[in-house]
């Protein structure tokens, strides 16, 4: 699959189709775990300004464009033939990874992370919506730092259940530094730094209109529903991926 550098985080030019269509292969060879990332602008710019994020996205196999941002950028270099059409958004990846494996064999997901009630919620929601697909595991790890024995315990957990494909909820970057610090020692399948997905499939947290998605727009609406929360993310890591785009544009 081919890749592009945007602010110096590695980009697959990819369509929905493109990244489950790697996803399913390389679940289904299950010879170790593989690590998956829907990056938006906040990633790349916390990957470009933050040296630990960095190595940690580094250890990524599958980084496909989250935000329309990144399209844009990737589309600068890209052939008029090979340009993209529309993101690879990790919430609807996930519902399209999900619908790709109904009553197919060999595919089991597991949903690791959000609160016990949210797990409820998206084994009930998917089992109605993908009839077929198989959610082989849930947990609700602890909040904060974990206990002794949690990682072992949650490692069981997915290999027992037979999961091939592993959502991991934590938050960013928690999740990512989760799945990149100890992928050598998880059991093998693909795993998913999959973010607001849980809240948002669960109904608990509303999604911006598709218009303002295409018009790259999302962190507007979501900024306006939680002002406190996210007014010092959107306003840091907006303006560091705008100020080393434009300084990697000119140095080209």
């Amino acid at each position: 699959m081919r890749t592009l550098p945007v602010i110096g985080l590695p980009l697959a030019a990819t369509t929905y189709q493109g990244a489950v269509e790697w996803i399913l292969d390389h679940a289904a060879k299950a010879d170790h775990p593989y690590a998956v990332e829907a990056a938006n602008t906040h990633v790349a710019a916390l990957a470009r300004s933050d040296a630990a994020f960095g190595e940690t996205m580094r250890r990524f196999d599958l980084i496909v464009p989250d935000g329309m941002p990144l399209v844009w950028a990737l589309n600068r270099r890209l052939p008029p033939e090979h340009k993209l059409r529309d993101r690879v958004y990790g919430p609807t990846l996930m519902l399209e990874t999900l619908k790709a494996t109904s009553g197919k064999p060999g595919f089991r997901h597991f949903l690791l992370g959000g609160r016990l009630a949210t797990l409820e919620k998206l084994t009930t929601s998917f089992a109605s919506r993908f009839p077929g697909t198989v959610i082989a595991g849930t947990h609700s790890p602890p909040f904060g730092e974990w206990p002794a024995g949690e990682f072992e315990r949650v490692c069981e957990m997915i290999r027992s259940s037979g999961a091939n494909l592993i959502w991991v909820g934590l938050g960013c970057p928690k999740q990512e530094h989760w799945i990149a610090s100890n992928k050598d020692r998880l059991p093998p399948g693909v795993y998913f730094g999959i973010g607001a997905a849980f809240a948002f499939h669960a109904g608990e947290v509303r999604q911006s209109p598709p218009v303002l998605q295409k018009l790259g727009l999302e962190w507007a609406y979501r900024l306006a529903m939680e002002p406190r929360r996210l007014f010092k993310r959107y306003f840091t890591y907006n303006t560091i991926f705008l100020w080393h785009l434009i300084r990697d544009i000119v140095r080209n």
